[in-house]
C-alpha cells in the first residue's frame, strides 16, 4: 500500500496492511535526524524510515513583501534560543493598542484570499499520487493572541466580547476562503483540512467552556462544514488536557484527534479508546514530553506498542509524536519510534 491509502483506509475504518506513521518535528530536530541517518534531506528520512508523511498545499503570497518586514497580518517575528533549540517568535503584536471596532476598520486592514495565487496546486496535487494530502485549515485563537498578546486575549473574552468576536470573525474569514480556493483546485483530492485551537493546559482546559462554546466553536463549525462539503476530513488539533471537550468537538464534526498528549491529565489512552474509539481516529500518542526526549530506545519501543495495542485495536490510529519532535532528544529514539512502528503496527 501507498502511504496515502493507509491514510485513507484507517480513515475509512479498513485494515491497511499496516498502520500508518506520520512526522511532526523541528527544523533543528530534522537536520539533527538527517545528520544521524547521513541522509540529504527529510524526503529521504522519510523513505528511509517509511514515513506516510501528508504532502501539504496552500495559496503562494504574490506581491512584494512590506518594506518594514512583516508579514499579510503586521507580524514581525525573532528567533528565541532556548538553549536547546531557538524558534521563531511574533515580537510584536499589531492590534495591542486597540480599543473598539471603528478604531480597528479606520487603522488596520485585515488580509484577505485575493493576496495568495492557487493555481499550482492542481498540479502539486498531480504530482504526488501516493501521498495523502492537507490543504487549509484555520486556527483563529492563535492569530488573536498574536494581534493582542497573550494576556489581552484572555482579558478581551470578559471585557471586550464584541470587540473579540469581531476580530475572530475576521480570521475566520480569510482561513474560510482561503481553505474554499485551496479545495476548489483539486476538488476530492484534498484529504484532509487542519482545523485547530489549542484547548488544552497540562491540567485542565485552557478557557472556561462558556468561552469555549461561544467564540471558538461556531468558526471552527463552519470550517468542518465546508471541509466535509468537499468530502475531505476535518484533522483537528488541541494539546494538552482537553478531555472535557472531546464530546463537543465530536459533535462539531471532528474526523482526528491530534496529538493525544496522555501524560496529560483525564488523556489516558485506555479512557479515550473506550469512550471515542468509535468516533474518531487518534493520530499522534509518543510522548513527547519524557519518554521521546528523556528515554532509552527500550522505552520507546514499548511506548509505541503499547500505543498501537491500545489505540490501535480494531483501527483507527496514525502512529506520531504527541507533538514536534524537539532537537533535545536522541535521534535513536526517534529512529526507534519508526521501526517499532513497522515491527509492532503490521500484526
Amino acid at each position: 500500500m501507498s502511504g496515502k491509502e493507509r491514510w485513507l483506509a484507517v480513515l475509512n475504518r479498513q485494515k491497511p496492511d499496516r498502520i500508518p506513521m506520520d512526522y511532526w518535528g523541528t527544523k533543528e530536530a530534522g537536520e539533527k535526524l538527517m545528520k544521524h541517518l547521513s541522509l540529504p534531506d527529510m524526503n529521504a528520512v522519510f523513505k528511509k524510515l517509511r514515513i506516510d508523511k501528508p504532502f501539504w498545499v496552500g495559496g503562494k503570497e504574490k506581491g512584494p513583501k512590506k518594506l518594514d518586514g512583516s508579514d499579510m497580518w503586521g507580524f514581525k517575528f525573532r528567533k528565541v534560543d532556548y538553549g536547546n533549540g531557538s524558534y521563531e517568535e511574533v515580537a510584536n503584536h499589531p492590534l495591542a493598542d486597540f480599543k473598539s471596532i471603528d478604531e480597528l476598520n479606520n487603522g488596520y486592514v485585515f488580509p484577505t484570499a485575493d493576496l495568495f495565487d492557487y493555481s499550482h496546486i492542481k498540479a502539486e496535487v498531480e504530482a504526488h499520487p501516493d501521498r495523502i494530502v492537507q490543504g487549509g485549515g484555520s486556527e483563529p485563537m492563535l492569530t488573536y493572541k498574536y494581534l493582542r498578546g497573550d494576556e489581552q486575549a484572555f482579558i478581551d473574552f470578559i471585557e471586550n466580547p464584541e470587540f473579540m468576536q469581531y476580530i475572530l470573525d475576521k480570521i475566520m474569514a480569510f482561513s474560510y476562503e482561503n481553505t474554499r480556493r485551496v479545495l476548489e483546485q483539486a476538488p476530492g483530492k484534498i484529504h484532509i483540512v487542519y482545523v485547530a485551537e489549542d484547548l488544552g493546559s497540562q491540567d485542565d482546559l485552557l478557557y472556561n467552556p462558556v468561552h469555549i462554546r461561544q467564540f471558538l466553536f461556531p468558526n471552527m463549525k463552519k470550517m468542518m462544514d465546508l471541509t466535509h462539503q468537499n468530502g475531505s476530513y476535518v484533522f483537528t488539533h488541541t494539546d494538552g488536557a482537553s478531555r472535557k471537550i472531546i464530546p463537543e468537538l465530536i459533535e462539531l464534526g471532528m474526523d482526528v484527534l491530534n496529538p493525544i498528549q496522555w501524560n496529560c491529565k483525564g488523556m489516558g489512552i485506555e479512557g479515550l479508546k473506550k469512550d471515542f474509539g468509535d468516533k474518531i481516529i487518534f493520530h499522534g500518542a509518543v510522548d513527547n514530553q519524557h519518554c521521546l526526549p528523556f528515554g532509552t530506545v527500550a522505552e520507546v519501543r514499548e511506548e509505541v506498542k503499547r500505543n498501537i495495542e491500545v489505540l490501535g485495536k480494531n483501527g483507527g490510529y496514525i502512529l506520531a509524536p504527541c507533538h514536534n519532535l524537539q532537537v533535545v532528544g536522541p535521534s535513536a529514539n526517534v529512529v526507534a519510534l519508526y521501526e517499532a512502528g513497522l515491527e509492532y503496527g503490521s500484526n
